[in-house]
């Protein structure tokens, strides 16, 4: 067996990811592709072993944030597609060109810079064009058919510029996974559409024209064009609890500690920093070598529980960089070495990576994205080790 370091680690479960990509292979249009999104390493789920996984699927697209992550991706899959969401300084279209990325491009001083530095080095560099038809964050304004209709003649400009080769254009919905948002999206949809008719008739097309998010993904099958791009999803969360019943997924991450050692204390004996916890009677605690420096959030004092066995337990105290502590006393055998489940991927058990986000006040994207690099990622397929990720080594 396969040896890693048992203090804190995350489990992640291939079979999820593969029924996960499947799931959503089942819901698309036809003639539609996957962009898989592997962002932020995997979103917290270890890029190297997500890319192969949704490779082995069939996936032959992938999009990232910047320029690192699409070498590491291209480093893994030298013939996929890879698309960088974010920004590129222009001086590295030399880099994006040789290893056949492909940048998004926002507005036309990004377009010329691009440009420009193609022309110097005599190579083409291919893009997709990024619509902002209503996030407001990157993208041609295109807000408003008929104010915004000197975007199109912008955007039809940057599509013959030297050097570039425009094989997409995409935009990115505000409010597909909220309950009130499906106005908007299909405004921004609509939008879209226009934008594209609007310049197919200036004599400009696209290979791939792709608007759907994760949530989009499930929700608007009538919007999946060319292709979609789910991020969350892929992993086995939800964007939104709109959700529900739309597409079924599998968690793939479970986040596991071990006690480092158990006492008990008397009554009126404070717990951790800022003394906010003080026990009211004798009670047994477990400390466990997980913290905020892990990923587990110290917003969680005095909220969460965990998992020994069967039975949750609660933390108690203020949580602490690398450790934190757990009232035991209904727990008969423990020990140090004994296994403690922080994060569950059972979807309903108040463990679950929504449920712990929901006590923070925050969304899982981030719960598992946070996850420290210092945590390794232990790969389990049918319950057996088939890899692991230390980054420490």
């Amino acid at each position: 067996m396969k040896k890693y370091f048992r203090r804190t680690w995350v489990e992640i479960d291939l079979d999820a990811l593969k029924h996960n990509y499947e799931e959503i292979s089942s819901k698309l249009s036809p003639n539609c592709d996957i962009i898989a999104v592997v962002k932020a390493d995997a979103y917290g789920h270890g890029f190297e072993i997500s890319v192969r996984e949704f490779s082995a699927c069939g996936c032959k697209r992938f999009a990232v944030s910047n320029l690192e992550e699409a070498l590491q991706v291209r480093e893994l899959s030298p013939d996929c597609s890879i698309l960088i969401l974010g920004y590129t300084p222009p001086e590295y279209a030399e880099t994006l060109a040789v290893n056949n990325i492909s940048q998004a491009v926002f507005n036309s001083e990004y377009a010329a810079r691009l440009s420009d530095e193609a022309k110097k080095k005599g190579i083409q560099v291919t893009v997709h064009i990024k619509a902002d038809t209503g996030m407001s964050r990157l993208g041609f304004v295109f807000h408003d058919s008929t104010e915004d209709v000197a975007t199109v003649d912008e955007i039809a400009a940057v599509c013959r510029m030297e050097g570039l080769y425009a094989e997409g254009i995409f935009t990115h919905f505000a409010s597909a996974d909220d309950e009130s948002g499906e106005l908007f999206t299909r405004i921004q949809y609509d939008l879209f559409m226009t934008l594209i008719g609007c310049l197919e008739f200036e004599g400009i097309t696209f290979p791939l024209r792709h608007c759907c998010n994760s949530a989009a993904t499930a929700v608007y099958p009538e919007m999946h064009l060319d292709a979609v791009r789910p991020g969350i999803i892929l992993y086995g969360l939800l964007p939104s609890p709109m959700l529900k019943g739309r597409i079924n997924l599998l968690p793939a991450m479970k986040m596991r500690t071990v006690v480092s050692m158990v006492k008990t204390i008397p009554a009126g004996t404070p717990v951790s920093y800022g003394r906010t916890f003080t026990s009211d009677k004798d009670i047994k605690i477990a400390t466990v070598p997980v913290g905020y420096a892990d990923g587990y959030p110290r917003s969680l004092s005095g909220k969460a529980k965990m998992k020994i066995g069967d039975k949750l337990v609660p933390v108690i105290g203020r949580i602490c960089m690398d450790q934190c502590m757990l009232d035991v006393s209904e727990i008969d055998d423990i020990s140090e070495g004994t296994s403690v489940t922080v994060f569950d991927t059972d979807p309903a058990s108040p463990l679950s990576v929504d449920s712990i986000a929901a006590m923070t006040g925050t969304i899982n994207y981030e719960l598992v994205c946070n996850v420290n690099k210092r945590v390794p990622r232990v790969y389990r397929r049918h319950r057996d080790i088939e890899a692991i990720t230390d980054y420490m080594k």
